[in-house]
């Protein structure tokens, strides 16, 4: 008498194996597109209902809401961590990568801060930016710790993994996953980057800036360039803000 009984795991592994090659290929290109696009989406309905939760929570300082939206968005990268796999098998940057990667963080910095034209910007009037500084005029450090951290370390993980990796791939091959960054289209990088710009208050910045991490993405082979630019550029943008004033950068 056989007292094997199978386990959970044995009985997916099986069924894993009985299923035809194009319904397996569907369910990875989905939980691929759900792990890239979930933490983006997190974060902007978070934006979106930044007002609605001031509105419910009057007693709370809205600007702490940062806090937990950038929490939810780290939870959610970490948890889907093990799909990343350009982050896993990236190739290792050269010295002169490294050079254009930092070269490509100042640059877009010092164009972000200069197109700010009217014409320049979606929507009317000066955007409020975020002012962490309390009634009298000082800055509350706590928050612009958090808000530098969100912006410097969780931020660029979360854009370029949707934007570059996702986006700009899936635009050239809906199987996005086979597709060599250095295979991508320049039709791909041109219409990714101005969503990407459409997606910023300063949405001729956010063309540039797309342009140059989507570039560094295509010539590095490696997502870890773009998020390397990507976080150098909100860093210095975040440091000018905090030594400038100009919230509405931030």
């Amino acid at each position: 008498m056989n007292d094997w009984m199978p386990t959970t795991s044995s009985i997916r592994r099986t069924a894993n194996r009985n299923r035809p090659p194009a319904v397996a290929c569907c369910t990875k290109l989905g939980a691929g597109v759900a792990a890239r696009s979930l933490p983006f989406v997190a974060y902007i309905v978070f934006l979106a209902a930044g007002p609605l939760l001031a509105a419910a929570l009057p007693d709370i300082d809205r600007r702490w809401l940062y806090a937990v939206q950038i929490g939810c968005v780290a939870v959610l990268l970490a948890v889907f961590a093990p799909r990343y796999i350009e982050l896993h098998r990236s190739p290792r940057l050269g010295v002169f990568q490294w050079l254009a990667t930092l070269a490509a963080g100042v640059v877009v910095f010092l164009f972000w801060i200069s197109l700010d034209q009217p014409w320049m910007k979606l929507g009317a009037g000066e955007a409020a930016g975020y002012d962490p500084r309390d009634a009298a005029g000082a800055v509350i450090w706590p928050l612009a710790a958090v808000r530098l951290f969100g912006a410097a370390a969780v931020v660029p993980v979360m854009e370029e993994l949707f934007w570059r990796s996702f986006v700009m791939r899936w635009l050239d091959r809906q199987d996005f996953l086979a597709l060599s960054p250095a295979a991508t289209g320049l039709h791909a990088l041109l219409l990714s980057s101005l969503v990407f710009g459409v997606e910023h208050d300063l949405w001729l910045a956010g063309v540039v800036a797309g342009l140059a991490y989507g570039w560094l993405y295509m010539r590095t082979n490696s997502l870890w360039a773009p998020i390397a630019a990507h976080a150098l550029t909100n860093l210095l943008l975040g440091l000018w803000v905090l030594q400038s004033g100009n919230w509405r950068f931030w």
